[in-house]
């Protein structure tokens, strides 16, 4: 199996580097993502950078590379792998911003995994396989490859089919100095050898193929993750990559159609692979703890993604007890106001493989869950990476049956509008924190292989189903909608476009709204109305505007 890199990758291996020349490759060759261009080349957090030297991510004009990074390297700036690279002053930024080879200049943003703290204690078996209708189905992903981009994967009696790759170029063989990644690709695909099947993932019998680009705090770059992303979109058939779970993010600094993380995730999809994104931990105030609004992150953004928020199912296979976490982000999108997420899955108190010996497993006891013996560790954990891993375990079952009936594997778009149709709402949540509500693998499944064995559409094949699904004795209905209103227009009241009322909640207000983010030592401020934060939490703070509202589940 010959196995390729990006070009620019093949020139240099080694990684010193921080700013990303990324061609025009990344952006969409249709150009349906383009949106009309700001007067500036800059994102938010470029306009007014603070501190003197930045990590950037350059997209030029076809064919522009080469002359961009000339120009770096007479400024005496150095120039890294992967990309055509550089670490800047930000006084360079005026003089690539006037270059007409440069299209878009966004800065390397520090992405991080979606995981809060679970409860501690003896693990129960995860009911999540009951709660999707998943008990007795006989898929199980076999021939399907799900490529995680994350922190890795520690190589245990889980995982089997396991291939790995390193983007942050410090490790050659598997391992996950953070955590995250096992745990995730547990959830997706775990033989649960280890378990006797108590913490088996949704998808057992699929094919990991872990591409790590977050270090052993959890953190990496965004210029990695492109990097990963272009190599799983290059090597999509000679890896088998049929699914990528992104269960990180950072926040959105610009438009979807110029955001270089959005548009390799769109580069991805139009290649054929399901990609499966979280959609943040940031949906509530630590404040007061209630839910707000607007806290999708990048690349969550994307919108041929499949984007999902956190389902706290108390761990029981009944509908009526679910509700989404509060910490799960929710719609609409900055700039775009896309209506985000999708779906929503299980992702709270979920209990998963652990790397031992990794951070999460060494900083956090309480959250360590062993087997009867005692011999095999796992962790619980929660967030709206966990439920992206559950989704993707969804998707690969769906692409294994759409396989073996059809003989070819749907169409992401397909697998996305079977999600949506299929899914169930919950009563009294609004679009913007469940999307198209709580995903039913059982219903999906069905209405899977309806298409997949008279080649109609979903529409035609759902008219031959009865689209509801029952689960403990109760049934419920399908959400039977294939496309939502992706934009949501807003006038000057509260009310966004002419379907959601937001009642005694808003989005944003007036201009001394402020959203405070967390990410270790990282700082980012964005601009000076709409003012964007990162401080040393996973917090995301609203000011006093009214941006927090009181809706039933901020549990």
């Amino acid at each position: 199996m010959e196995v390729l890199l990006p070009t620019s990758m093949r020139i240099r291996r080694r990684l010193v580097v921080s700013v990303v020349v990324a061609c025009c490759a990344l952006l969409a060759a249709d150009g349906a993502l383009q949106a009309e261009r700001p007067a500036s080349k800059r994102d938010a957090y470029l306009q007014s950078p603070g501190s003197r030297w930045v990590r950037v991510i350059i997209t030029t004009q076809p064919g522009g590379a080469a002359g961009v990074e000339k120009k770096l390297r007479q400024r005496g700036r150095r120039i890294g792998s992967r990309f055509v690279a550089a670490y800047i002053r930000v006084r360079d930024l005026a003089a690539l911003e006037a270059d007409p080879a440069v299209v878009r200049i966004s800065t390397d943003v520090r992405v991080k995994g979606h995981a809060l703290a679970g409860n501690g204690g003896a693990g129960a078996a995860n009911a999540v396989a009951a709660s999707l209708g998943l008990a007795d189905t006989a898929w199980t992903g076999s021939g399907v490859g799900i490529a995680v981009i994350d922190s890795g994967l520690k190589r245990n009696g889980d995982f089997s089919r396991l291939t790995f790759y390193d983007f942050t170029a410090q490790v050659a063989n598997a391992q996950d100095d953070y955590g995250h990644g096992t745990h995730v690709s547990g959830l997706i695909g775990s033989k649960g050898a280890l378990s006797n099947g108590a913490y088996a993932g949704v998808a057992p019998e699929a094919r990991i193929i872990s591409l790590r680009v977050l270090d052993s705090q959890g953190l990496g770059y965004t210029s990695d993750v492109i990097a990963a992303i272009e190599f799983a979109t290059l090597n999509r058939e000679a890896l088998g990559v049929d699914v990528l779970n992104l269960s990180l993010g950072h926040a959105i600094l610009e438009p979807a159609g110029s955001d270089p993380l959005v548009q390799a995730v769109e580069a991805a999809v139009r290649a054929g692979i399901v990609v499966v994104v979280a959609a943040g931990n940031v949906g509530r105030s630590l404040e007061n703890g209630l839910p707000g609004y607007a806290g999708i992150l990048s690349p969550a953004n994307a919108p041929s993604a499949i984007t999902v928020g956190a389902l706290d199912t108390m761990n029981t296979a009944r509908l009526e007890d679910d509700f989404v976490a509060a910490y799960s982000s929710r719609g609409p999108t900055w700039y775009d106001a896309y209506a985000k997420p999708d779906v929503v899955a299980p992702g709270h108190n979920l209990v998963s493989d652990a790397a031992v010996g990794s951070t999460l497993y060494l900083r956090h006891p309480e959250r360590r869950v062993a087997t009867t013996n005692g011999t095999a560790k796992f962790l619980r954990l929660s967030g709206t990476s966990m439920a992206a891993g559950v989704t993707s375990g969804v998707a690969a079952l769906l692409i294994e049956a759409g396989r073996s009936i059809a003989g070819a594997a749907p169409a992401p778009a397909t697998v996305k509008q079977i999600l949506a149709y299929s899914a169930l709402p919950l009563s009294g949540v609004d679009r913007l924190t469940q999307g198209h509500g709580a995903v039913n693998a059982s219903g999906a499944l069905e209405l899977m292989t309806a298409v997949a064995s008279t080649g109609s559409s979903i529409d035609g094949a759902a008219s031959q189903l009865i689209p509801a699904t029952t689960i403990e004795g109760v049934s419920w209905p399908w959400n039977q909608a294939t496309v939502a209103d992706q934009t949501m227009v807003w006038g000057n009241i509260d009310v966004w476009a002419s379907t959601i009322v937001w009642g005694n909640t808003m989005v944003w207000g007036n201009d001394d709204d402020t959203m405070v983010w967390g990410n270790l030592d990282d700082t980012m401020v964005w601009g000076n109305d709409d003012t964007m934060v990162w401080g040393n939490e996973d917090t995301m703070v609203w000011g006093n505007t009214g941006a927090w509202g009181n809706t039933d589940d901020s549990r």
